[in-house]
Parts: C-alpha cells; structure tokens; sequence
C-alpha cells in the first residue's frame, strides 16, 4: 500500500504573503509546520466576505477594527479567532488563544495561539499583531 503523505494529498500553492522566488518564478507553500503557519495567517489576515467565490471564508476580527483596544475586544477578538481557526485549519487542534493590548503600542492587539499539529502532535505558537484604530 501506497502512504500518502500531507504534501503529496494537498499539493502546493502560492506562499503568504505572496513573494518572488529567483528559482521557481513566484513563492510556493512549504511543507508541513511551515504551511500551516502560512494558512493561520491568511486566515487572521482574511475578512469575511473578501473573497468572493467563498466569501465566508475568513476571521472576523476584522469588525474590531475601530473598536476600544481594552480587554471586553480582545475577549471578542479571542473567540472569533478560536472559530475561525477551528473552522478552517483542520491540520491543527486550537489550544489557546489570548489576546491582550500592546503594551508599546496602544493601536495594537497581539493575538497569542497555541496550537497542536494533529499529524504529529508537535505543539507551536503564533503571535498576530492585529492594528486597531
């Protein structure tokens, strides 16, 4: 029997953020870790509705924008984090996520995710700084 692994099932794409690379043209995807780095970013990154061929794609933290960088919006920022990764990266399981205003920059909430690769069940963290206004 043939072992299908990740890369192999899911193939590759363009990289995040989108960028050149000397030997292959534009940047593709990495693989494994790398990739699903990448994928948590577009999807922070994403506002519903962006996307027009799947406009539900994406996080909503993208509402807060204009919102109080206190903690009842880094509460509300937390939970559709959690959603929205919960939704749409199945490689991982969501561990923890928090997020709190920048202690250096009062526009800035820095959404902290602990996560767990389901493949392997190595254990990261991510930090997003999301800009308010």
């Amino acid at each position: 029997m043939t072992e299908v692994t990740d890369s192999g099932f899911l193939g590759t794409g363009w990289a995040f953020p989108v960028a050149h690379d000397p030997e292959q043209g534009i940047r593709l995807t990495g693989s494994g870790a790398e990739a699903i780095r990448q994928s948590i970013w577009l999807i922070l990154g994403t506002a519903p509705g962006e996307r027009v061929m799947r406009p539900d794609f994406g996080c909503s933290i993208h509402d807060a924008v204009f919102d109080v960088n206190d903690a009842s919006t880094a509460g509300r920022v937390s939970r559709s984090v959690r959603e929205a990764l919960t939704r749409w990266e199945p490689r991982i399981d969501v561990l923890d996520v928090y997020a709190a205003p920048d202690p250096e920059d009062r526009h800035r909430l820095l959404i902290e995710v602990n996560y767990r690769m389901r493949s392997n069940n190595s254990r990261f963290n991510l930090v997003y700084p999301f800009y308010a206004i």
